[in-house]
């Protein structure tokens, strides 16, 4: 379902809460149907990203994982078609 959304459980390396909280989102906007929400929907689809990387962090912590505090180290390439000519790729 969401072939974007990284492994988290890594024996090499913990997880960090920017990627728990990247994993979120991509999760929220393949169930939401939405890349980017409107101003209309942009507190619930905040509220879902929030509860989805906690209960993710919790399931981590629970199988034996760590989740250490930082940004998301591996960021996703941007899509092809998001990619504006003109700007360096990624």
């Amino acid at each position: 379902m969401c072939r974007s959304i990284r492994r988290l459980r890594n024996d090499d390396e913990p997880a960090t809460t920017g990627e728990v909280e990247a994993a979120a989102r991509q999760f929220v906007r393949k169930v939401s149907g939405y890349p980017k929400p409107s101003v209309r929907n942009q507190a619930a689809f905040d509220a879902a990203v929030a509860d989805i990387a906690a209960a993710a962090e919790r399931l981590l912590v629970a199988v034996g994982a760590e989740v250490e505090p930082g940004p998301d180290r591996k960021p996703l390439a941007s899509p092809r078609h998001h990619h504006h000519a003109g700007a360096p790729p990624a």
